[in-house]
């Protein structure tokens, strides 16, 4: 007599991998976080995501790699929950000083989340004392993102919004640079309400000279 019973569905391999990727993810951002990188350590890592080492070994050749690749994918999956793709240029609706202030404030958020704030400090720290390192994480997250308000500022600029003769990437230095130097040494609170300032002066700085 035959078996009619429906054969079991043979199990999801890229499933199980997506799982073990996103658990291994998430413990080296919570390593880092709790020990900082230096003490961070691939059979750390492993033993917190409850997979094997040479599981990760497969996928990334190092430490370093897999905390790039777990932190680029918190800053895609931050970008999307904010309704945006990880590749979203910074909006441009004609009202320059409102664009930066939403973008801003969106940076605000994300600095001062728990999730971001610990391993964005221990690879900051780490980056400094590893150039290397720190030279990955800038060109692989910090360049790209500095880029897009690189694009706003010259489409600012075309418009007549801002001084034709200003350098764009200064430009973009004076609204980032002192937001991630209070983010970085904790002077002051970190504020909506202090990235609305730095919009508002900056922008005074670069109107066109009549």
């Amino acid at each position: 007599m035959s078996d009619s019973r429906p054969a079991k569905a043979a199990p999801d391999a890229s499933r199980r991998s997506e799982r073990s990727r996103r658990a291994i993810f998430d413990a080296a951002l919570t390593l880092v976080s709790e020990t900082g990188y230096a003490k961070t350590t691939i059979e750390g890592i492993a033993a917190r995501a409850g997979v094997g080492k040479q599981t990760i070994y497969r996928w990334w050749p190092s430490k370093a790699a897999v905390l790039l690749d777990a932190f680029l994918d918190l800053a895609a999956r931050a970008n999307e929950s904010l309704g945006g793709a990880a590749d979203s240029e910074i909006p441009d609706t004609g009202d320059l000083a409102a664009d930066l202030k939403l973008v801003l404030r969106a940076t605000v958020d994300e600095l001062t989340d728990p999730a971001f704030d610990g391993p964005t400090r221990a690879l900051a720290a780490e980056g400094v004392v590893d150039p290397e390192l720190g030279a990955r994480f800038t060109e692989a997250l910090l360049e790209p993102q500095l880029q897009y308000y690189v694009r706003r500022v010259e489409a600012a600029q075309k418009r007549g919004d801002i001084d034709p003769d200003a350098d764009p990437r200064v430009a973009v230095e004076l609204l980032v640079g002192p937001l991630h130097h209070r983010w970085i040494h904790r002077t002051r609170p970190l504020t909506h309400a202090y990235a609305d300032t730095l919009v508002d002066l900056a922008l005074r700085g670069l109107a066109p000279r009549s």
